[in-house]
């Protein structure tokens, strides 16, 4: 790969919060890094402001984080960048045929980006922690473009040894965005000689914020999700499924449903039919109350 500087000279990196952009900086570290030890040499990113366009054969993943935040973000690759970046992974040196790469992702390459983005993200839920101030767990898994509507959309931009660009764009939910918003800044400054003598301040209140602090995300379009269940699958039988196949969930017949905000446990419930379609009433409130400190 060669350096990215002249991609990003005219679109430079937004202007973010510090706490977006150190999370974003993570992300991209953590590619660089995978993607060095893969193709044994450096593969220099930038954070850019770019537009990436939308194409029907773009690439999405969805990221849930959970632990010391909760949210989604997603990742979108166009074709050629996702065919490039899976080549990288397999160790193959020739490029794809003419008019593939700009027109889909192979089954075998598309199997490989998702690998290749799984250890990036293994390797980025370590960064982050310093980030949260906080273990940080991430999900990575293949969707379609999400229902919510982006808070921060930037992109991991760099070029090929053929001078072809590689973009990774990056969307941060609005409630992911929220929750970093008040981790960094309960973090305490360094404290001087006079300031470390002194005794320790007795405990703070746990006090509710201001309405006026989170009353601004009132009307924020955020997705939820019903989930009837889970269960650990290997991969072998992940690649085996097929119609007809029945998946048996860990959960026991007639268990509450979860409902779900960017993967984060809200409520649960029973599954009824309202006018042809499927609902939830609810039995049974997770935490309805936002935590001290916190936007959402």
């Amino acid at each position: 790969m060669t350096d990215a500087s002249d991609a990003t000279t005219q679109n430079p990196a937004p202007e973010l919060r510090t706490e977006l952009r150190n999370w974003c900086e993570a992300w991209k570290t953590c590619l660089q890094n995978v993607l060095s030890q893969v193709s044994g040499q450096p593969a220099p990113f930038e954070i850019s402001s770019e537009p990436l366009p939308t194409a029907d054969s773009d690439a999405w993943y969805t990221v849930v984080a959970g632990g010391a935040v909760h949210g989604e973000m997603t990742l979108r690759l166009p074709a050629a960048s996702g065919t490039s970046l899976a080549q990288k992974f397999l160790g193959e040196t020739e490029p794809a045929a003419a008019g593939i790469a700009a027109d889909r992702i192979t089954p075998d390459n598309k199997e490989a980006l998702e690998e290749l983005l799984r250890q990036i993200a293994g390797l980025a839920a370590t960064a982050l922690a310093a980030v949260t101030g906080g273990e940080v767990q991430l999900h990575l898994s293949a969707a379609a473009a999400p229902s919510w509507s982006s808070d921060v959309i930037v992109c991991l931009q760099t070029r090929d040894e053929a001078g072809a660009s590689i973009i990774i764009e990056i969307q941060i939910s609005p409630a992911l965005a929220a929750e970093l918003q008040p981790r960094v800044q309960a973090a305490s400054p360094p404290q001087t000689s006079a300031q470390s003598s002194a005794p320790p301040a007795p405990p703070s209140l746990n006090v509710p914020p201001p309405a006026s602090s989170y009353r601004r995300l009132m009307d924020v379009g955020l997705g939820v999700k019903l989930r009837f269940g889970t269960r650990n699958m290997r991969l072998r039988d992940v690649l085996a499924l097929c119609a007809g196949i029945v998946v048996e969930l860990d959960n026991p017949l007639h268990s509450p449903v979860d409902l779900l905000l960017d993967g984060r446990l809200i409520a649960q419930g029973e599954v009824v039919v309202v006018d042809g379609k499927y609902g939830l009433r609810v039995t049974d409130v997770v935490d309805p109350t936002p935590a001290a400190g916190s936007l959402v």
